[in-house]
């Protein structure tokens, strides 16, 4: 991890915490108020950037950015992109921890495929992958219909990545047979 990161965490994502939390590289007694500082921090984030810029954050179309997902996408097919988008990302975290080179690379990764999942996803399910990106825009522009979605499936392709990485471990440990 880079030297900013081992001093705070260096992650806004509540479901990255839960990864990390699930892959043993983050402390079980600091998921709760890391989670509850995340979340605070988007409607914080939000109340200030309505404080800078004025009533024309709020208003529509910008809405305190909220993401919305494309009219075609039902409720399943989001709930479905953004869990995969979790999924892939665990299992990347996962491969990335595993060996000092890659702690090092861990950022840029992290970077790389956010862009990769914004520009992809973005106009099809709103490519948050982050419950405290769509938190604080959703609570302060009082549309909190979709927001369950947004919440719900990072958090669960957080867990279910970890638990594949779980399962493939004592695949990748057991020596081959000769």
């Amino acid at each position: 991890m880079s030297p900013p990161g081992r001093r705070s965490g260096g992650h806004l994502n509540p479901a990255v915490t839960i990864a990390l939390w699930r892959l043993g590289a983050f402390p079980s007694r600091a998921v709760v108020p890391y989670v509850t500082a995340q979340l605070a921090g988007s409607v914080a984030g939000k109340g200030l950037g309505r404080l800078v810029w004025g009533p024309a954050v709020s208003r529509v179309p910008v809405g305190y950015a909220t993401v919305h997902a494309d009219p075609a996408w039902d409720a399943t097919a989001i709930l479905a992109a953004e869990t995969g988008v979790l999924v892939l990302l665990a299992m990347m975290f996962s491969v990335l921890l595993a060996h000092p080179a890659g702690r090092r690379l861990l950022p840029c990764a992290v970077r790389l495929a956010t862009a990769v999942v914004v520009a992809t996803f973005g106009p099809l399910s709103g490519g948050s992958a982050n419950p405290a990106r769509q938190f604080g825009p959703a609570l302060l522009v009082q549309d909190t219909t979709r927001l369950w979605i947004y919440l719900l499936a990072p958090v669960l392709g957080a867990v279910l990545g970890a638990a594949l990485v779980a399962l493939a471990k004592p695949l990748t440990t057991q020596r081959p047979r000769c």
